[in-house]
């Protein structure tokens, strides 16, 4: 048992992100409220796009067929952050009708006695981090996030003191052209490592 507030299935999480834009006077927000506003309007359509339009990959969803063991895959998100609405709908679309993952979305800054214990302590708490978890409740694997190739592209456009809005432009026209590649590479090799250990 995980000592949380509130835990989503993902249409829960989108539904609860739905409702609160719709319900949200923006006129009462700050500057960084309505800009965060604007980021979970603008994630809700990436999100239903990618749903939409994804194909699965038959060589993934054989890998994760191979899973015979129940697990939790448990997100630690806001939905306001792109790169979960570039990376959740993908995955997502693997585990939706599998029996053997229950995959589950929190809150991180409703959480945070519990998933500072899933950051590095160097004072960020980037997200999206997904962990995944035995029915033990033994930890299997971490990922977030981003795929590190994107990752890579992040760290090198800081170093070059590029603004975070040119950042945040580079970072989602690499995510428009990959369309999910580099996370299917990273879930394969996820899912080959807990196969191996099964």
């Amino acid at each position: 048992k995980f000592n949380l507030n509130t835990m989503y299935t993902y249409a829960q999480y989108l539904g609860y992100s739905e409702m609160k834009i719709n319900n949200l006077n923006k006129n009462v927000l700050d500057e960084k409220g309505k800009m965060l506003f604007d980021y979970s309007k603008l994630n809700l359509v990436r999100s239903f796009r990618i749903q939409k339009t994804y194909k699965l990959k038959p060589e993934i969803v054989d890998l994760f067929n191979k899973i015979d063991e129940k697990q939790i895959w448990l997100v630690i998100t806001e939905d306001w952050c792109g790169d979960s609405a570039q990376n959740l709908p993908y995955i997502y679309k693997y585990v939706e009708n599998l029996n053997n993952i229950d995959f589950r979305i929190v809150l991180r800054d409703d959480n945070l006695n519990f998933v500072d214990n899933y950051f590095n302590h160097t004072g960020a708490r980037s997200i999206p981090r997904i962990l995944g978890f035995n029915s033990l409740g033994n930890e299997l694997f971490r990922w977030g996030p981003r795929p590190k190739v994107a990752n890579n592209l992040v760290k090198q456009l800081k170093s070059e003191g590029k603004e975070k809005t040119l950042i945040n432009e580079k970072l989602h026209l690499w995510y428009g052209r990959n369309k999910g590649r580099e996370l299917e590479n990273e879930l394969a090799a996820i899912l080959n490592s807990l196969i191996r250990n099964n």
